[in-house]
């Protein structure tokens, strides 16, 4: 008989989810009794039902063709899994290597228990509070939207959503199981049913235990082993859409499992913290965006102003002031020109370069002592137009030097500062990881590997990487040290970043390690999981995991070319819409060419993009791809490895007339 099922549902992860079958492989050997493990994937395009096909030929695969979602995802799984107790696992995590025998002994220990929830640790090590939880009535919902709970965590009325005032160390009763991890009883999913599949991500991990608490069943909070989950690979937390969809599933709940009028209170509670969630999140990422501009704005604006009184004042041909709507109207004007000429010239890119700041102002500069001369009634002083100029530079440059002296204590404004990275494991695959971030173009001084095994330490010197190129000594053979002494050199060599080998330390390990370090000064941990080319990590629970890998650089997605192939998208929406009238007659879905040319004017669509390989999660949806142009030359239909190619070669090769020969050859099928 089946001891364990392993269930995880995969969407686009593939980093993540090599990583997470690595510690299932490791922890199902270690259990020692008949385990199965299945992935079901919701259509990924990265590559991951290969990966799983070809290092994993132990898991059974369900590859959909589309993606159902989360709940029927596994499902899909459930309905074939054998296994006296099945664990629903995201792709997202690392289990220790005795989790699943501590987890079924417990299970084995507890014949009342329906479900199991374990300590889950963020990918700095810290607690994540969402790893034993309370239904969320009216009440606890309330606390929860309204920021309550974050301003009395410990309190027994306040923070009942997370059960802060229950130990974190002991084991507990609880109400609610966290998705991430959830391990069932056959039995007990059989006598109150699988996932709901109402809910299409969010929710459904609330509605099963609350059907199993109803059914008879306890649900357990078990600390005796803990797990990594990094969070936020699906969607970010901060979002709008996280807002909207995670809320609309508690009002499912909501409406399901409560009395008719306790439903429409928690439902227009739902409704009031969607709105102000949602405007929260859109104003937070407006904020980040717009906070340099504003304060740029802000600076220019004043130090003209200071200008105008001196130009007044000294040598004006007339001494009289300037008309109001001169700091009203025009010098408003001047900035916006200025800083989209900046913007666009990549002055608000990351290394900043000065020379994309001058360039950007002098181009404004020219700009607007040109048109100037077309507006009489709004023509003031071509000098204060050349002094602004001056002083827009001035003061652009000063606040990132500022900016840059404050969070690095130098400056050197166009250098990237390096982090100061060691490895934990043995010398091969420290060198491997060297490799690795020299192909990922990591900035990065690696100052050395931390062993594993006792080796005498030496001091040896340090390599940097950066854009693909070691300028370095070669990589130092002799380890700064042993694990036992991982503090110490932390502080010594002012540590910014920890990559552990997890070939050569076991996923326990990796974890006492990040919980026991120091907190200060704060170091960033990553792992390289066994014979992967993945280096990954994550900065807090509510950031998206990141990872380094051996994989090329596309050009397509580097600023400067992402600001172009925007504008272009743009100019182009704008001149299809101008011929509009004639291309509409060849358009085979009239409705869709419109709807298409406002969609690519509006940002949420590009006219030409990748389609059959996974791009960064900013990437927008395409119209066309690489492959329609092949295809629209030939008369043979394109393969999926065929499309594959063409686009990597259209991301690492990008340049926007690219865009335009695509988009010329492909002219009937902008309504596609």
């Amino acid at each position: 008989m089946v001891k364990l099922s392993v269930i995880i549902v995969n969407y686009n992860v593939c980093y993540f989810l090599e990583q997470a079958l690595l510690s299932v492989r490791r922890a199902a050997a270690v259990l020692g009794q008949p385990t199965e493990v299945f992935v079901v994937d919701n259509n990924s395009a990265d590559g991951s039902v290969a990966m799983v096909q070809t290092r994993f030929p132990e898991v059974i695969l369900i590859a959909n063709q589309d993606n159902p979602g989360f709940s029927k995802a596994n499902n899909q799984a459930l309905r074939v899994a054998t296994g006296q107790y099945q664990l629903l696992l995201n792709p997202d995590t690392v289990v220790e290597e005795d989790t699943f025998r501590a987890c079924c002994d417990f299970m084995d220990a507890h014949p009342d228990c329906g479900g199991l929830g374990v300590k889950m640790l963020d990918g700095q090590g810290k607690f994540l509070p969402e790893s034993k939880r309370a239904l969320p009535t009216p009440a606890v919902a309330f606390y929860k939207m309204f920021g309550l709970a974050s301003l009395f965590p410990k309190s027994r009325s306040f923070g009942r959503y997370h059960l802060g005032f229950l130990d974190r160390d002991e084991t507990h009763e609880i109400e609610v199981l966290s998705g991430a991890f959830m391990l069932l009883r056959k039995a007990a999913l059989d006598a109150v049913g699988l996932l709901d599949e109402d809910y299409f991500m969010y929710g459904e991990d609330i509605d099963l235990s609350h059907r199993l608490r109803l059914g008879g069943w306890k649900n357990y909070y078990f600390p005796g082993t803990r797990i990594i989950h990094y969070k936020g690979e699906s969607t970010k937390r901060t979002s709008v859409n996280y807002v909207f969809v995670f809320y609309r599933a508690m009002v499912i709940f909501a409406r399901k499992h409560f009395a008719p009028e306790r439903a429409g209170l928690f439902s227009a509670l739902i409704n009031a913290a969607i709105w102000l969630r949602a405007g929260a999140a859109v104003a937070e990422r407006l904020l980040a965006r717009l906070a340099p501009l504003f304060l740029d704005s802000g600076l220019i604006w004043a130090g003209i102003y200071l200008l105008k009184v001196y130009w007044e004042r000294n040598h004006k041909y007339v001494p009289l002031p300037y008309p109001a709507q001169y700091m009203g109207v025009v010098v408003p004007l001047y900035i916006a020109v200025w800083l989209t000429s900046v913007y666009l010239s990549g002055g608000y890119d990351r290394p900043t370069k000065t020379s994309r700041i001058v360039r950007g102002v002098v181009l404004g500069t020219v700009l607007i002592s040109a048109f100037s001369n077309f507006l009489d009634a709004w023509r003031f002083s071509k000098a204060l137009i050349v002094l602004g100029g001056g002083w827009a530079v001035v003061a652009l440059v000063g606040r990132q030097m500022l900016a840059h002296f404050i969070k690095y204590r130098d400056l050197r404004l166009s250098e990237r500062r390096h982090k100061n990275i060691a490895i934990v494991g043995s010398g091969p695959e420290s060198q491997r990881v060297r490799q690795l971030l020299e192909a990922a173009q990591v900035p990065a001084r690696i100052i050395g590997y931390v062993s594993v095994t006792s080796e005498a330490p030496g001091l040896g010197k340090p390599t940097a990487v950066q854009a693909g190129h070691s300028f370095s000594p070669p990589f130092a053979q002799s380890a700064l040290g042993e694990i036992r002494q991982l503090a110490d050199i932390i502080r010594l060599y002012a540590l910014d970043e920890l990559i552990f080998c997890g070939r050569d330390l076991p996923a326990s390990q990796i974890i006492s390690l990040m919980l026991s370090l120091p907190t200060e000064p704060p170091v960033a941990y990553k792992i390289l999981p066994e014979n992967s080319e993945y280096i990954i990590g994550s900065s807090s629970k509510d950031a998206p995991g990141d990872y380094y890998t051996l994989d090329i650089a596309l050009r397509l997605y580097q600023p400067a070319q992402a600001r172009t192939k925007r504008l272009l998208d743009v100019m182009m929406s704008i001149a299809a819409l101008l011929l509009s009238p004639g291309l509409l007659w060849f358009q085979r879905n009239k409705i869709d060419f419109l709807g298409n040319c406002l969609a690519v004017l509006a940002g949420r669509c590009t006219w030409v993009g990748l389609r059959t390989l996974a791009g960064p999660a900013t990437a927008r949806p395409a119209i066309l791809s690489p492959a329609d142009a092949a295809a629209a030359r030939s008369a043979q239909l394109l393969n999926e490895a065929t499309r594959r190619r063409l686009e990597l070669l259209y991301a690492k090769d990008f340049e926007p007339s690219m865009d335009v020969g695509m988009v010329w050859r492909c002219w009937r099928r902008l309504g596609g």
